[in-house]
């Protein structure tokens, strides 16, 4: 059988740090999204309000750009 070629020394050092950063990558996501869904059961009201404000308060002032086209 053949052997294949050792890597040298600087691709073992970059294949080395594209997997820790490979993992680094997945763990930061994996707590990103776990930080998500707390939020989410935390607030479970405000899931089902719209995310944007259609109407503005009364007294609010209307910084619209074409006011009229309402």
């Amino acid at each position: 059988m053949a052997q294949r070629p050792r890597k040298s020394g600087k691709a073992e050092q970059q294949a080395a740090r594209s997997a820790r950063l490979a993992a680094a990558l997945r763990e930061n996501l994996k707590r990103r999204k776990a930080q998500a869904r707390g939020r989410a059961q935390s607030r479970p009201e405000d899931a089902a309000k719209p995310a944007g404000n259609s109407r503005p308060e009364p007294n609010a002032p209307d910084f619209r750009r074409n006011r009229g086209s309402d």
